[in-house]
């Protein structure tokens, strides 16, 4: 019987925690709002209980719920639409507690901290959000630390930084995968020499299920580093060597962003969030480490090489019609 609730288990983060319930051999429910996108995802696995939702009705939020020990938070919304972030979570929180469930992790970001003050960024670093987007994931993550404060749940946040991997396709990484696999230009966005930070992210699941775990997590928020601080430029190379030819680049700076936004939602919206590329907040997950011991991280060398394995094995077959 399970006992731990994915909502929003389709994305890439979800995947891997499932992933890793499946690698640890417990059943696990995966919740969203689409049948097709979850059994699309997980409907060849016998340890996965597919559960849809309308998170605008609170007894199906509850019946999602209902039976779970541990809920794990990870509902998307268009990038445009965040305002929906607080409302959604607290729709999800009060359907957890009228199931009785015991706990609420919430996957969260980088964007509460708004710029850096120092680098690395520890979790006592202020949250001043300074954009729309930080605002919302912080008024998210606050409605679920009071749900801990006032008794009804137990609760925590854990953050990371951007992410790539197999599958990852949102990702400021992913146009330069498919570009190198499958020709074209990769169209990033820049500049691309500025240390930043990516967590691979198969190494996500494992952490989530051992948090879950551990009686000291609740109450509070962690980090979740990659493997150190590299750049996009550094990682573009190590996508070259590996593939063994140069890739054509397109590079959109801000100014470029904003005009093709004009035209594009999803564009016009990274606008405000471009300083996480300018002026890139790298996470300390020490903390972390001394609440569940070693924290193994993929190298990003065998990242990309497992990432662009994946992309290679989605290629259809000579002759062969695509799926």
């Amino acid at each position: 019987m399970s006992t731990i609730a994915l909502f929003g288990a389709a994305g890439a983060i979800g995947r891997s925690i499932a992933a890793a319930l499946r690698a640890e051999g417990r059943a696990y429910r995966v919740v969203g709002r689409s049948r097709e996108a979850l059994q699309a995802a997980f409907g060849d696995d016998p340890q996965a209980e597919i559960v849809t939702w309308n998170p605008e009705d609170p007894a199906s939020v509850r019946q999602a719920a209902q039976g779970m020990e541990t809920v794990v938070y990870m509902v998307g919304v268009d990038y445009w639409r965040f305002d929906l972030h607080p409302r959604l979570v607290q729709q999800a929180l009060d359907g957890a507690v009228a199931a009785c469930v015991k706990q609420f992790l919430l996957i969260g970001t980088v964007y509460p901290y708004g710029r850096p003050r120092s680098r690395p960024v520890r979790e006592d670093h202020p949250r001043e959000p300074h954009t729309f987007k930080g605002r919302m994931r912080l008024a998210q993550e606050e409605r679920v630390l009071a749900a801990h404060a006032r008794g009804d749940i137990r609760s925590c946040v854990l953050r990371l930084p951007d992410f790539y991997g197999p599958g990852v396709d949102k990702s400021f990484l992913h146009s330069a995968f498919q570009a190198a696999v499958h020709g074209g230009t990769a169209r990033l966005v820049g500049p691309l020499e500025v240390p930043h930070e990516f967590v691979y992210v198969p190494d996500v699941g494992p952490v989530v299920t051992r948090l879950a775990a551990a009686p000291g997590a609740w109450g509070r928020w962690w980090h979740l580093a990659g493997a150190g601080a590299t750049s996009q430029l550094a990682l573009l190379q190590e996508i070259e060597r590996q593939q063994g030819r140069p890739l054509k680049r397109k590079v959109a700076g801000k100014t470029l962003l904003r005009l093709a936004g004009l035209f594009n939602p999803f564009l016009r919206e990274m606008v405000e969030m471009h300083y996480l590329v300018t002026d890139p907040v790298i996470l300390d997950d020490r903390a972390l480490q001394a609440l569940l011991g070693p924290l193994p991280k993929t190298p990003y060398a065998e990242g990309v090489r497992q990432t662009l394995a994946s992309v290679r094995a989605q290629v259809p077959q000579r002759g062969t019609a695509p799926a």
